[in-house]
């Protein structure tokens, strides 16, 4: 039996905060075979965080056995994450990624995009909607995180 990354008592607040999970979400994972210090660990914790609710679902995929998947979702590092809305058999993808492992506070993140995909809401004002909608160009928002 392999050790858990995840110990008891996380598993168990994780597992209250998962009550509040609305729809399905599918977690899409990219590792490769070589060359990837984190994609074990990163697969194994999401596994775990999956397992805590049946309206959650994980896909493995490899950034270069799969590549047109992952050039049809942005992926472009392993271990990468991709958190999308199941809605039947399609996907609707919000654009939430993750590149590399999600340790530390963002592994808050992580949970608290799982539940903010199955309620299908951002939590964004009216004003703010209603500006964002007058966006006409593409834009790329990237937040980086480091564990220092």
């Amino acid at each position: 039996m392999t050790e858990k990354l995840l110990n008891e008592d996380i598993t168990r607040q994780i597992s209250e905060v998962f009550g509040q999970l609305k729809e399905s979400v599918k977690v899409l994972f990219f590792g490769q075979k070589d060359g990837c210090d984190y994609c074990d660990d990163t697969r194994k914790m999401v596994e775990e965080v999956t397992a805590l609710s049946d309206k959650l679902e994980m896909q493995v995929y490899d950034l270069q056995d799969d590549a047109e998947t992952a050039k049809q979702y942005k992926v472009d590092r392993a271990p990468g994450i991709v958190i999308a809305a199941k809605d039947g058999d399609n996907l609707l993808d919000y654009g939430i990624r993750f590149a590399g492992i999600p340790s530390g506070h963002e592994f808050t993140s992580l949970i608290q995009d799982l539940i903010l995909v199955s309620g299908r809401d951002s939590g964004l004002a009216v004003d703010t909607r209603q500006f964002l909608q007058g966006v006409s160009k593409p834009v790329r928002l990237q937040v980086f995180v480091t564990p220092t």
